[in-house]
């Protein structure tokens, strides 16, 4: 079982949030934490520099909500958006906030994945902890 539980919530068809959110209920001790996090990858600061000020403070706002409305049900869960390259950004957040356990959803692998990699490989490969892959 495990304390600090972390699910990273993609918004790509395939990716199966709520089966992730279930497994990490399942794997949790009692009085755990789970924590959902989205990554909004970076923009660019050549694109960025045409967006209106407090953009990016805004996305994150409006992902908030939209993630505290999929997940209404599971109140103690805690929603959480930063930005970065997801798999890095994964990867870096859970061993910098203690977590013991990622439950992470991913597609079934194909050929891009062999020459691009995904973030589920990625955080498999890279993670300080125990890492669910959830297909």
């Amino acid at each position: 079982m495990y304390k600090n539980i972390l699910v990273p919530v993609a918004f790509e068809t395939g990716r199966d949030t709520m089966k992730s959110i279930e497994i990490a209920e399942a794997l949790m001790e009692k009085g755990g934490k789970i924590t959902a996090l989205h990554v909004i990858e970076e923009i660019p600061s050549y694109v960025a520099q045409y967006l209106p000020e407090g953009q990016m403070d805004t996305n994150i706002n409006e992902i908030e909500k939209i993630l505290h409305k999929r997940l209404n049900e599971h109140t103690k869960i805690v929603v959480k958006v930063i930005e970065g390259h997801a798999g890095h950004s994964i990867v870096d957040y859970s061993g910098d906030n203690n977590v013991d356990c990622i439950v992470i959803a991913s597609h079934r692998p194909g050929l891009q994945d062999l020459v691009l990699g995904s973030t589920a490989a990625r955080v498999v490969r890279h993670a300080p902890c125990a890492v669910h892959v959830v297909r």
